[in-house]
């Protein structure tokens, strides 16, 4: 049997084929809990360590803790981090982490989080939301 040569015209069909087959971005995990008056959303970004995921997992579950990361828990929140940065490193947030409340809306507190995040952001990955507060 005789191997068969792919010209480049057909890599590049193959290619194309491949990306339209493929989902355009996967679906993110979400995990959310009613804490007293609002509704929290975690969103299991991929590069969430086990401790990250664990700290944002008592936010999902305590009003202390989540007074922590939003103090002004009115209106809508959301906090946003940068894939290359990471969460938390040695125990502190990265300095990229950017957590803002007393929106009126979701869209403008994530848009507003993600916004805040790229600026100070170190690496090139652009951010993306990981907590979403809204008020029930």
């Amino acid at each position: 049997m005789q191997a068969k040569h792919m010209t480049p015209f057909a890599i590049t069909a193959l290619v194309a084929a491949t990306m339209l087959a493929a989902p355009a971005r996967a679906e993110v995990a979400k995990e959310t809990a009613t804490l007293g008056d609002y509704t929290v959303t975690m969103y299991v970004q991929p590069f969430l360590t086990e401790e990250d995921l664990g700290i944002l997992r008592m936010v999902l579950t305590s009003q202390e803790a989540l007074a922590l990361f939003v103090p002004q828990a009115n209106g809508f929140a959301a906090m946003a981090a940068s894939p290359d940065d990471g969460f938390v490193k040695e125990g502190v947030p990265a300095s990229s982490v950017v957590a803002l409340a007393g929106l009126p809306d979701a869209a403008t507190a994530a848009a507003n989080a993600v916004d805040g995040c790229q600026k100070a952001k170190q690496g090139a990955a652009d951010c993306v939301v990981i907590l979403e507060i809204a008020p029930k």
